[in-house]
């Protein structure tokens, strides 16, 4: 009889259930109904078993049609198969199981869940073969040996044929070693360390891994690596789970902290060996490109029988190929199209220009040019550019043929103003209509204003039905954006009097619509009349100014207001009283104000000096995950920043888990205390994409510029996290080179004293109510601006860098800014017990201490405010030994969402409003309650706290307020009498009396506080 063998070697980042943040698990196999489970190991979620699990099978040739069940539980009680005691399962089908022990391999598979409600996380470590009967299998625990030993290994004969090589061979090119993570663990059992090697290839498909390079195949079936490679441990459920994150293993969470690095920027270098030419674009590296331009032809010779030619240009270089496009019917063609290739992907020292007919079948040959790459010249700005010269065509043995070539050829760097707009090697299989959407560009947020109209009254109005009084509210219209005043009952001359607002920008292209109308029943109008009023004849108001004067408009029927013959024969209309204007002096937030990137006014007169320049380089990004992997592709990266009002796009890199942007860009800066924003996305639109398809989000980077030193040069990798229904993923490290050089001083430091926003804001305050509509209709209006833009910077784009949805409400970052609260309040709370323990003479030394300088400041009062300050200076000047060395980044812990429950992500994730089932909504309502009473609670006893107060002098206890108005006498009498540091003397020896003088009862004070009423037995 054969047997199958499991082993279980260990689990990694299990999800805690026993409501003390640990778990007890062990694990349940089940194949072919039998059932055998591993000892429990108590409290740890990353539990080692090495256990060996051994099954009877009749016949091997059944295993390819069974399925393995492992199941991991928490062992609470002895109770194994309850609901709540549930961790994870796995199903590993069993053509996956090899026929031996040296072909199998040690896989990890992510725990996967029960039902839509199991919450659920983590990995283990399964080994699985099958033996023909002889074996000796035990069931004692084996160690698990070394991976990383190199030899020879055999593959089984049963890996899935879809994947017949590794899809992930060439993840990070520039630096192999970055992708190979060792990790160190000690047994508890034996004070030995054991070497795991991985590679950091994503999620796989839960079957063997496939084998890379190409196997070659032998004549029993079976799959052989080349010699001595080395065996790696992969993971063995690629393709399967959705975005995958990194490796569980057993390890701090240094995944999303900021790395620093030094990379060979010339602003770190401080161009030492003289290479100053890197000056411009100093804090990225150079790379150097080979530039063709390809200008115009003329006098090209006919090459089809009708006597036409139409010309195109192909460029190749070794295997690299680029084409213009074509035009018809033209001997003397002119392009205009300029193609770059990288230098460090140079494959041929030969350039070939060849002019091409295009014809239906073969293209014709017309001529050529060829260059030695070693002989082109190098140009390095700020020279001018290379200016093209006339070349003679060549035919395929280098003899001269009629019709020349306007070429500019040379060298260069991503300096070069022909960059941006020149069709790159990398994207050789891009289409020429979708080759916009790869190019870096730089936009500008359309100038926003909010416009403010004051409706006032109305007078005369008219309804439809004679003898009826109407019910009118008006309803203003600007573009998208619809506001209705409050409606008033049976009336023909209302008075409203409501300020409405709105958000427009330049150029001001819209009308105004103002349509007053009656309410004649639930979910009927009728349109009493309506008035139009252009926004660009609408007048601004800077700052605090006198508003401009209201007037009355005339309100016209709809039938008359369409056209102006008919305006002209109507003797009598309805009128409203307006007062419409621009608010130049506010700022238009479009962002959130706790990370905004522009706090200048709409008013160009009311904007303050710059203070200094931002210099951002993108420098590159690695270990990102595969976001094209169901169509066979890595991740098409592309990095957007945000600042102020401009808006810069890096370009596409395609195909790559390690892109190099090395791009740099400038910003000017007003106030210090802003924050730049760094999004990278994957993108959708490259070759047969819809165009309904929604760019995907990679991670973004926030940093604020008053935590940066001025003049200093920041080179760190930023961890990409994004927070999805799943939980927190790691999606790869973006490194960054930031430095903040200050070109005014003294402006600067003034800064920090004026207000943030404009003075309008505070002057003339806009409702919170208000503020979060106005926000929504800015950003509107700023991503319908963008998404026109060529190439467009999409909805999804501009939404994710705004953080849209940053108000709506979420039980995790509720949680998050509880424990910011807590967090301050822990000084105090220190403080208190500093307190405390002096008052306790917990350390007689200390107490001794503070009563004699308690006795210095009661002796001399003047000194009090000196030495808080002076306290302050001393605490400032020692903590700046430990000040922050990094910029700030995404804390995924302070976000409280590497812990986050599945169901408040997916809570936060729901759509407003929500598109759950009833029952999981009336669960989280009841949760929601739930949390409310506890506020409640909390509410009402500070409101009991504050009505007791009040209570002291407003006789609703008479007994309690004479006895305290008559102690307030005494204590009046004898502190006159009395000077008052001996007063001061005597209050501070007595709270700071011995623990032998104190009692554990209330004092009195605290006992007659308690006794005083509140309104609490007031309510119902």
């Amino acid at each position: 009889m054969s047997k199958l063998v499991v082993e279980v070697l260990e689990a990694y980042d299990l999800m805690p259930k026993d409501g003390q943040g640990s778990a007890s698990p062990f694990v349940e196999v089940e194949f072919d109904e039998q059932r055998k489970r591993t000892q429990t190991k108590h409290k740890d979620l990353n539990p080692s078993w090495n256990e060996k699990l051994v099954f009877n099978v009749n016949n091997l040739g059944d295993v390819a049609n069974k399925t393995i069940h492992v199941t991991v539980y928490n062992d609470r009680e002895g109770n194994h198969g309850h609901h709540n005691n549930f961790l994870g399962r796995v199903r590993i089908s069993g053509v996956s199981v090899p026929l031996s022990e040296s072909d199998s391999s040690v896989q990890h598979y992510p725990l996967d869940k029960r039902g839509l409600f199991s919450h659920i996380k983590g990995d283990i470590a399964l080994k699985i073969y099958a033996v023909h009967d002889g074996a000796s299998h035990n069931g004692e625990p084996v160690h698990a040996t070394p991976t990383s030993i190199p030899g020879t290994e055999e593959t089984s004969p049963f890996q899935e044929p879809q994947f017949p090589e590794t899809p992930f061979q060439e993840i990070n090119t520039n630096n192999f070693d970055d992708e190979i993570k060792v990790e160190e663990k000690k047994n508890k059992k034996k004070k030995e360390q054991e070497v795991r090697t991985f590679h950091s290839i994503g999620t796989g498909t839960g079957g063997p891994p496939p084998a890379a390079p190409p196997p070659t195949s032998t004549g029993t079936g079976f799959t052989a690596m080349m010699e001595k490679a080395p065996v790696v441990e992969t993971r063995a459920d690629f393709a399967k789970a959705a975005p995958p994150g990194v490796m569980h293993m057993q390890m701090p969470r240094q995944e999303f902290l900021l790395v620093e690095t030094s990379p060979p920027v010339a602003a770190r270098l401080r161009y030492r060996g003289g290479d100053k030419t890197s000056s411009t674009y100093d804090l990225v590296e150079q790379m150097h490109y080979l530039f063709v331009n390809v200008v115009k032809a003329k006098d090209l010779p006919v090459m089809d029988i009708s006597g036409s030619l139409d010309p195109y240009v192909e460029v190749k270089l070794g295997n690299y190929k680029g084409q213009t496009k074509h035009l018809e019917k033209n001997q003397n063609p002119v392009w205009h199209q300029i193609f770059a290739f990288s230098r460090e992907r140079l494959q041929s020292n030969l350039l070939e220009v060849i002019v091409k007919d295009k014809d239906f079948g073969k293209d014709d040959f017309v001529g050529k040019v060829v260059f030695d790459v070693l002989e082109i010249p190098l140009r390095v700005p700020p020279d001018s550019p290379l200016a093209p010269q006339w070349y003679r065509l060549a035919d395929k043995k280098g003899d001269k043929v009629k019709g020349e070539i306007m070429l500019g050829v040379w060298m260069g760097t991503q300096a070069d103003e022909s960059f941006p707009e020149a069709w790159h090697s990398d994207a050789h299989n891009i289409s020429p209509s979708n080759l916009a959407n790869t190019r870096s560009k730089v936009y500008f947020s359309p100038k926003l204003y909010y416009l403010r109209i004051h409706v006032m009254e109305a007078q005369d109005l008219v309804p439809h039905e004679k003898g009826r009084l109407p019910s009118p509210y008006v309803k203003v219209i600007v573009g998208n954006q619809i506001r209705p005043t409050k409606l008033l009952e049976r009336t023909i001359n209302p008075v409203w009097d409501d300020q409405l607002m709105f958000v427009v920008s330049e150029p001001f292209e819209d009308y105004i619509i103002i349509s007053v109308e009656d309410r004649v029943g639930a979910g009927k109008d009728e349109v009493l009349g309506r008035a139009m009023i252009p926004i660009r004849d609408v007048p601004q108001r800077l700052e605090t100014t006198k508003p401009p004067d209201p007037r009355w408009l005339s309100l016209l029927k709809p039938s008359v207001a369409e056209g102006e013959g008919e305006k002209r024969k109507e003797k009598f209309s309805s009128k409203i009283l307006l007062r419409v204007f621009l608010e130049a002096g506010y700022h238009v937030l479009d962002e959130s104000t706790h990370f905004s990137s522009d706090l200048q006014p709409s008013s160009t007169h009311l904007r303050k000096q710059r203070i200094g320049i931002l210099e951002l380089g993108i420098l590159s990004a690695k270990n990102l995950l595969p976001m094209k992997i169901k169509d066979g592709k890595m991740t098409d990266a592309y990095c957007v920043a945000k600042y102020g009002n401009k808006w810069i796009r890096t370009r596409t890199l395609l195909d790559t888990l390690s892109p190099r942007w090395n791009e740099q860009y400038t910003w000017e800066v007003y106030d210090p205390c802003t924050v730049i924003t760094i999004g990278v996305f994957d993108n959708s639109h490259i070759n047969g994409s819809k165009d309904d398809a929604r760019d995907q989000k990679i991670g973004k980077v926030r940093i604020r510029l008053s935590t940066l030193e001025t003049d200093r040069v920041y080179t760190h990798y930023y961890p990409l996290l994004v927070l999805t229904p799943s939980g927190l993923r790691k999606h790869g490290e973006l490194q960054l080179a930031l430095r903040f050089t200050c070109t005014a001083w003294v402006n600067m430091v003034t800064q920090y004293g004026r207000p943030l926003l404009p003075k309008m804001h505070y002057v003339f305050p806009i409702p919170p109510r208000h503020m979060d509509w106005l926000r929504h209709q800015a950003m509107l209006i700023v991503a319908a601006r963008l998404q026109r833009a060529e190439p467009p910077l999409r909805r999804e784009v501009v939404e994710y860098m705004l953080d849209v949805d940053y108000h709506m409400w979420s039980l995790r970052r509720s949680k998050a800014n509880f424990h910011r609260i807590m967090s301050l309040l822990s000084g105090v709370t220190a403080v208190c017990k500093w307190f405390n323990d002096i008052c306790y003479w917990r350390n007689p030394i200390t107490t001794c201490l503070v009563h004699v300088l308690f006795l210095i400041l009661v002796c001399y009062p003047e000194l009090i405010l000196p030495t808080i300050f002076l306290y302050l200076f001393v605490i400032g000047i020692w903590n700046y030994r430990f000040r922050p060395r990094h910029p700030p980044h995404m804390d995924a812990r302070l976000s409280q969402a590497d812990n986050a429950h599945p169901d408040e992500l997916d809570e936060e994730f729901d759509s407003f409003p929500s598109s759950r089932p009833s029952d999981i909504v009336r669960m989280r309502y009841d949760r929601l309650r739930n949390i409310a009473g506890r506020v409640q609670t909390v509410v009402g006893d500070l409101a009991s706290q504050g009505e007791r107060a009040q209570a002291i002098l407003s006789w609703r206890d008479p007994r309690a307020t004479a006895i305290f108005i008559i102690f307030s006498l005494i204590w009046a009498v004898f502190i006159y009498v009395t000077p008052f540091q001996v007063v001061a003397v005597l209050f501070g020896l007595y709270w700071l009396r011995h623990p032998r003088f104190r009692s554990k009862m209330p004092s009195v004070p605290v006992n007659f506080f308690k006794r005083l009423p509140s309104k609490s037995d007031m309510l119902l």
